[in-house]
């Protein structure tokens, strides 16, 4: 027989420290936000932070690194929105054919052409989608990445995902989450789903 745990007491001592941090945090400014790691939903957890600036009016930049040529619902749905300036590298990366140096050639034409982008347009958040697989691979400098988040506005949110990334992005980041597998579908044999993984 389970013993009923009254977690009132327990729930106030949350909700005072929450209270308490919330009272704290005066600072207004930009955030960097990276989220890595080999489970399910980094991206969709960026482009939920696009959906949610969006909804405040607000300007976004969406740079997709390593999509490839397949059409993505967001891709879709975002290409024409009047808000939104979407970039993704049109030709994927070329793993099966082990074309090193056309890939970094690739990755740093997004890259260069992403900081053209965001100078022109001024966006409130900025959505670098599998820029951590990037990084990890080698395909572009660190300091790049770590130079535009110093360098950026004092206002810009910038938004990193993918698995990997790289020590000296994750030390600038304001808040890194790691998104941890513990089951997934296509392990079962469950091919991947329009609207669900693209």
């Amino acid at each position: 027989m389970s013993i009923p745990v009254d977690t009132t007491k327990k729930n106030q001592e949350i909700k005072k420290n929450v209270d308490n941090k919330v009272r704290l945090a005066k600072e207004d400014r930009g955030v960097v936000i990276n989220l890595y790691g080999d489970g399910k939903g980094k991206s969709s957890s960026g482009l939920g932070m696009v959906l949610r600036t969006l909804g405040h009016e607000l300007p976004v930049v969406v740079v997709q690194f390593i999509k490839g040529k397949w059409v993505t619902g967001e891709q879709r749905f975002l290409m024409n929105h009047p808000l939104v300036h979407y970039f993704a590298m049109g030709e994927g990366f070329t793993w099966d054919v082990n074309d090193r140096e056309g890939d970094i050639k690739r990755a740093s034409v997004v890259w260069h052409q992403a900081m053209t982008l965001i100078k022109e347009k001024s966006p409130h958040l900025v959505l670098f989608d599998e820029l951590n697989v990037v990084l990890e691979m080698g395909y572009i400098k660190p300091e790049l990445v770590v130079d535009f988040i110093q360098q950026r506005s004092k206002d810009l949110h910038v938004v990193i995902t993918g698995r990997g990334g790289h020590p000296d992005v994750f030390e600038l980041s304001d808040t890194v989450s790691e998104v941890i597998s513990r089951k997934h579908a296509f392990d079962s044999g469950v091919k991947e789903q329009k609207g669900v993984e693209f």
